[in-house]
């Protein structure tokens, strides 16, 4: 394997199991670049047993972050949150259901059908604002896909009010040319329907699953929406979301002389629009039993010499799943959370360390630890509803999530190809190097949109994640691949994710080398990166040009 030897002496390691103070910061001193080395000490400790999984609002989280300041203090940074201080608080909220939430459908026909009754045709949850939802007689509007996208000559809200209705939607995207193909887009996630209905007055939406009450498909669905469930605070304000299976919405379609087939490949092709379903109205009650978490965002900066209010932000998320209720059969009930993502906040910490060696910039650099990616990227969603650095000048957003652990490749895979143009700036450097830049190639994962340079694309800043490349420099893909799905399988979001001597770090530290040289670019330009044509970010970012100016 390629890891390299030689680890660096660290004061006040922290033991197997142990609590209390935090280690001392690894001494600091200017390697000449990205240093294999040190990436695996910040690992070992960060995803040692005494951090307890690094799960938000524990004792595991005040060691993190003491870890945290004190290695960006020891480097010489200074506090990059508010008020200049190292850390942006996040006020989260988590919802659990109450037993006996109630959505009944009534029919002109006098039916009425609880559709959360013993025949669970539709599970609802609550989890915004107060957490509760009460309507009555609401009328009820099959919305196709639910997605309005004039850019892409799509509207399937076109001349249809849905104030005060539930509006139904299917799920996913259709497969129309307008769309980005393999890849989803936006508009196939369930938060962008969401805003959208609300955006438009909606009372609640359910996302049409292609299940039948019942099947295996369904019940593991309603295992998985009823767990608890974590927002940012003040972030969304319908009443309430959820599933419905396929059984009530046929009768209802064909209840209004309609033909279900028909309905849904005119919605695949474009020219359905959303109609409301005659004799069709739904009563909601549902509850939410709600908690506060606080946690924190750590930012420290590097303030630019030139230009300190046009700012690169260097991301990742600090946070893992925690402690399991129960240990397995080998004793353990920690997730430690080595490569997800102790490794990527190791990045941050080395490439932090390698540019401020270089000296000042230009531009202004952000090194962001997000918190809670793992309970929806809610610590990045905060940071871009109340940024500490204006968004509209905010260059970009480079996200660290999983660095590769592999031999050296020819490829840097990320997330989001074809989106913006700083993979161009990637590629352009790369191929000195030999590399080339690619997809994630895992389309069925939907990655651009699960990590933290997501809200940050959301909210219009260009933002790029490297991820692992397969097509090793000895072996190629034929080697690269499987052992990629292999290392997926056996360590994602498992209690095996755990530091070890052995973990091969040739492939981050080539990633590594190449982010630091786009950062560095960045941060001594004028340029200003931007969204490809056609991307579904670039409206938000065409919003603020002015400022850019």
């Amino acid at each position: 394997m390629g890891w390299q030897s030689g680890m660096i002496a660290v004061v006040g390691l922290v033991l197997a199991g142990c609590a209390g103070t935090a280690p001392a910061p690894t001494p600091v001193v200017d390697t000449g670049g990205v240093a294999a080395s040190r990436l695996s000490e910040h690992v070992r400790i960060l995803s040692a047993d005494g951090f307890q999984g690094r799960e938000p609002g524990t004792d595991g989280e005040r060691l993190t972050l003491e870890y945290l300041e004190a290695q960006y203090e020891a480097m010489g940074l200074e506090p990059g949150g508010p008020d200049g201080q190292w850390l942006q608080p996040v006020t989260l909220t988590r919802y659990t259901p109450v037993a006996g939430a109630s959505l009944r459908a009534a029919m002109d026909n006098g039916i009425t059908v609880n559709l959360t009754g013993a025949a669970q045709a539709a599970v609802v949850r609550a989890t915004y604002g107060d957490g509760r939802a009460s309507f009555a007689q609401a009328p009820v509007v099959f919305a196709g896909y639910g997605i309005s996208a004039p850019d892409r000559g799509w509207d399937d809200y076109a001349g249809t009010d849905v104030s005060g209705a539930v509006v139904i939607v299917l799920s996913g995207e259709p497969q129309d040319d307008r769309f980005n193909g393999d890849y989803p887009s936006l508009y196939a996630l369930d938060v962008y329907k969401t805003e959208e209905a609300h955006r438009r007055g909606a009372l609640a939406v359910l996302t049409l699953l292609p299940f039948q009450a019942g099947s295996a498909d369904w019940t593991e669905l309603l295992g998985y929406v009823a767990r608890p469930s974590v927002q940012v605070v003040g972030v969304e304000n319908i009443e309430a979301s959820g599933y419905i299976a396929m059984d009530p919405i046929i009768g209802w379609i064909q209840s209004n002389d309609g033909d279900p087939e028909q309905w849904f490949e005119e919605a695949g092709g474009g020219s359905f629009r959303a109609r409301r379903l005659d004799g069709v109205t739904m009563s909601l009650e549902a509850s939410e039993t709600v908690e506060t978490i606080q946690t924190y965002n750590l930012l420290a900066r590097m303030p630019g010499t030139e230009r300190p209010n046009e700012t690169i932000i260097v991301s990742a998320h600090w946070d893992h799943v925690g402690v399991a209720d129960a240990p397995d059969a080998d004793g353990d009930a920690i997730y430690n959370g080595a490569w997800d993502n102790a490794s990527g906040t190791a990045g941050v910490l080395e490439l932090a360390r390698v540019l401020h060696a270089q000296g000042p910039r230009a531009r202004s650099i952000v090194f962001a630890h997000m918190a809670a990616e793992e309970m929806g990227l809610l610590g990045s969603y905060f940071y871009a509803e109340h940024p500490v650095w204006p968004l509209e000048t905010t260059v970009a957003d480079i996200n660290i999530d999983m660095l590769p652990l592999s031999p050296p490749t020819r490829d840097i895979a990320i997330f989001g190809y074809g989106q913006t143009t700083l993979e161009d700036d990637l590629a352009r450097l790369a191929e000195p190097e030999g590399r080339v830049v690619t997809d994630d190639g895992r389309p069925d994962e939907g990655f651009y949109y699960r990590s933290d340079h997501f809200p940050f694309a959301l909210a219009g800043v260009p933002a790029l994640m490297a991820w692992h490349g397969v097509d090793w420099d000895e072996g190629g893909r034929a080697a690269g691949e499987p052992a990629y799905r292999a290392q997926w399988s056996t360590y994602y979001h498992q209690r095996a994710d755990a530091w070890s001597a052995e973990l091969d770090w040739r492939s981050a530290v080539e990633n590594l080398t190449l982010l630091e040289a786009l950062i560095g670019d960045l941060a001594d330009g004028r340029q200003w990166p931007g969204w490809k044509p056609g991307s579904e970010f670039a409206a938000a970012r065409a919003a603020t040009d002015a400022a850019r100016q």
